[in-house]
This record gives structure tokens, sequence and C-alpha cells, in this order.
């Protein structure tokens, strides 16, 4: 008998949400270091707040929710917020976007997979 996880059907709406046609996710899981290289390489300063203030810019993008379905999160943006101290998780939800977190500490080799990686 096949294995059928009590939350099946919620696992199956989150994910036709996540592919709909037209849409994708944005991967917005840059860590710390390497945001802050980004920012220096365009002679911007990398702190908190200015890491905030980018991620805020990205997530609250006038009709992003048109074309992104969902977001990967670093662990510092779970729990930031914008200007008016709303949650930037909730922000993406109440836009009907699906937010998730980076939960990898990097890619490996997929054993057998010819060169492919997985986290």
């Amino acid at each position: 008998m096949d294995y059928v996880p009590k939350n099946a059907e919620e696992l199956r709406a989150t994910v036709a949400s996540m592919m709909e046609p037209g849409k994708g996710v944005v991967a917005l899981d840059e860590s710390n270091a390497t945001c802050t290289k980004r920012f220096e390489d365009v002679g911007a300063v990398s702190n908190e707040e200015t890491r905030r203030q980018y991620r805020q810019l990205l997530i609250t993008a006038p009709e992003a929710e048109k074309y992104i379905s969902g977001a990967i999160l670093f662990d510092e943006t779970i729990r930031q917020s914008t200007d008016d101290g709303t949650a930037l998780v909730k922000v993406l939800k109440d836009r009907g976007q699906i937010p998730g977190i980076k939960v990898d500490t990097g890619a490996k080799d997929y054993p057998g997979g010819r060169g492919e990686k997985m986290t």
C-alpha cells in the first residue's frame, strides 16, 4: 500500500499554486556574506538595515505577485519587517505568494546523479 501523508491535499494545492503558468519562484536566499559582496561590488554598505531595505524593495515591488508565486528566503529575512512593521513573510502571504526558507548547507553531489547536485 502506498503511503499518503495526512496533509497530501494541502501539499498538492501548494505545488499547484507554485506552478501556476507564467509564474516562478524567486530566490531571495542570499547569505549575509553573499549579499555583502554584492553590495560592496556596487559601493553600498551592507548591514542588517540595508539588507532589510533591499529585501523589502524586492518583496513589495508593485504587481510582483502577477509573476512570482513564492520566495525562498534567508534566515535573517524571515524575521524582518517593512518600514511600517509588517513582517516580510506576511507581505508575501497577503499577496498570495508562498514564503519558504533556505534550509540547505550547500550543494552536494547527488549519488548516481552524473554531476547533479542536491541540498
